[in-house]
């Protein structure tokens, strides 16, 4: 069994192609296959390295690793072996109209309420009529002759499958220019390297049916693969989910602090029956069933994830986010902060808090009430109990008590309306910075 993800480097990976990475990864771990990483770099105008690099950063941090690798622009001789084979056999055919001719064929099929497929003008090109269109300085594309009938599938997610090719234009394979489309070039690699199950988008669906076509002029079985195809992913608001949305990129989550097992958990199991529980990579592979997936699209929701993240850093220990923590923080900092925050980046705000200064809200009409709270501030050293006995202190003396004895405490003391527990954060604040704060003249 071998296992593929083939992104291509036009971009950062976003969460919708990671989903489709993890699944791949997934499945391989679980199934002890071997998992292939190849870079469908041949759009050569937009490939970048910057992003193969990116690529292949974020995937070793969400803990996919592969058994081989290559790209695409490495084998464009297997590419040219295919083109002439299917040359060979009549079902790669030159085309010479122009982008403008096909848009006036589309309209006016329109027109004549039929399906703005291709015509397939020129199978009826004359050896004679090529040769005058190439002397007269055109030159070819290629399309791929798609047989009549219906491929079908009975596919791991979505069930029983069927594309009629009828109803499909023949593809263009190779552009003028020679470059080989993904259609082409992709099946061709799943056949050379022994690739047997392929999990992508449903977004693929019809173009599954048309390289099981070109798989079988080649020379493929028809059940040479197993297909899965993982419904939609919408946003929040049920619309289709732009791979332009750079807050959503892995790198972009990443920066911000999501945890990488927030995301593998999340996207693993997004659009499934089973709970979002945190797991490491391997724990997830044994539970992974693509049966589980539902049939319908599924939302990518930010407040699901950040919740997620949040379950996961409020019991991380220490050794595992020290290396990531603000410089100096303590074992006692991380312990205090983590069951407050959504994102590791927020540490740095509660690092300010306990460590630097910071400028809380005005508070005039408190101005009194907090001199007085200052009188009462007990003297060092402190400990989780100074927080108690100075309220108590306070509410004895001012007769206050509850949220108007605490809010203005707490504002004056962290800027926060909400936030980790005082008794906790006051020993770290220390008595210095807490007199400063609630003296301070608003």
């Amino acid at each position: 069994m071998k296992l593929r993800f083939a992104p291509s480097p036009t971009g950062m990976l976003h969460v919708g192609n990671a989903r489709q990475a993890i699944a791949n990864a997934l499945f391989a771990r679980k199934h002890n296959a071997t998992f292939q990483l190849r870079i469908d770099d041949t759009d050569v105008g937009r490939s970048q390295e910057i992003y193969v690099t990116g690529i292949q950063t974020d995937l070793e941090w969400m803990g996919i690793s592969w058994d081989e690798t290559f790209r695409q622009t490495e084998c464009l001789a297997r590419y040219e072996r295919a083109i002439e084979a299917l040359k060979a056999s009549g079902r790669l055919y030159p085309c010479f109209e122009s982008e403008q001719e096909l848009a006036a064929k589309r309209e006016l099929r329109i027109k004549q309420r039929k399906p703005p497929l291709y015509d397939r003008a020129m199978l009826k090109m004359t050896a004679e009529q090529r040769a005058q269109a190439e002397a007269n300085g055109k030159v070819p594309y290629w399309r791929f002759k798609l047989t009549d009938g219906s491929k079908s599938w009975n596919d791991l997610v979505m069930g029983n499958c069927s594309v009629k090719l009828t109803a499909v234009s023949d593809p263009v394979l190779i552009r003028a220019d020679g470059t080989v489309l993904y259609t082409l070039a992709s099946i061709v690699d799943d056949l050379e390297t022994d690739v047997t199950h392929i999990i992508r988008g449903e977004d693929h669906i019809t173009n599954t049916g048309v390289q099981l076509d070109i798989a079988e002029a080649l020379g493929a079985k028809p059940n040479r693969f197993k297909f899965a195809h993982l419904p939609l992913l919408l946003d929040e608001g049920g619309g289709k989910l732009s791979k332009r949305f750079d807050s959503l990129s892995i790198k972009s989550l990443r920066r911000d602090g999501i945890e990488a097992k927030a995301i593998t958990t999340y996207l693993s199991t997004l659009g499934s029956s089973k709970s979002p529980d945190p797991k490491g990579f391997d724990a997830l592979a044994q539970d992974y069933d693509l049966s589980c997936i539902s049939k319908s699209a599924a939302r990518f929701d930010m407040k699901q994830l950040l919740a997620l993240n949040r379950r996961i850093l409020s019991t991380a220990e220490y050794q595992d986010v020290k290396d990531r923590l603000p410089e100096g923080a303590t074992e006692q900092f991380w312990l205090v902060i983590r069951s407050n925050i959504d994102l590791l980046a927020e540490c740095a705000h509660w690092w300010n808090v306990t460590h630097d200064d910071i400028t809380p809200p005005d508070q005039p009409e408190e101005r009194e009430y907090l001199a007085e709270t200052a009188s009462l501030l007990p003297q060092e050293p402190w400990s989780e109990e100074t927080w108690s006995i100075w309220t108590k202190a306070i509410s004895a003396a001012t007769g206050r008590k509850g949220k108007a004895l605490f809010r203005p405490l707490r504002l004056a003391l962290t800027g926060e309306e909400h936030g980790p527990e005082l008794k906790d954060l006051l020993p770290l604040i220390g008595r210095a910075r807490a007199l400063t704060r609630v003296t301070r003249i608003s």
